[in-house]
């Protein structure tokens, strides 16, 4: 019986006359995701450090830019390994594309969810 994944290798398509076989879209979808979860992040940081003053402290890695400087470092560094991961984990895989999409703006909008000063003042360290 044949897995999904031999179906993958064996599947081309046609188009205008040339052969182009059908590669497995697991890089893209781990780009994707990693975008998503690199969102995440800096809304998570940012949420954290209103809630924790020595957090926030913290992340003051260039005190010309605050706490700023930490949270987008921080966040880059997580969408960076995040990106490496999934791509060595879905290189090889045949996964659907759109799915990914629909779970990176799931992440983007729960990232930006925590950016909102309205949602983390609401957490903030008195």
């Amino acid at each position: 019986m044949r897995t999904p994944d031999d179906l993958a290798r064996e599947e081309e398509y046609h188009h205008e006359g040339i052969d182009f076989p059908d590669r497995p879209e697991g890089p893209v979808a781990a780009a994707v995701l990693a975008g998503g979860i690199g969102c995440l992040a800096l809304g998570v940081l940012t949420t954290v450090a209103a809630a924790s003053s020595s957090f926030s402290d913290w992340l003051s890695w260039d005190d010309d830019v605050g706490p700023l400087s930490g949270k987008t470092a921080l966040a880059v560094i997580v969408w960076l390994v995040s990106w490496a991961v999934l791509h060595v984990v879905y290189r090889n895989r045949p996964l659907e594309t759109r799915r990914a999409l629909v779970i990176a703006l799931v992440l983007v909008a729960l990232g930006a969810l925590g950016t909102f000063p309205t949602f983390f003042q609401a957490f903030a360290a008195d």
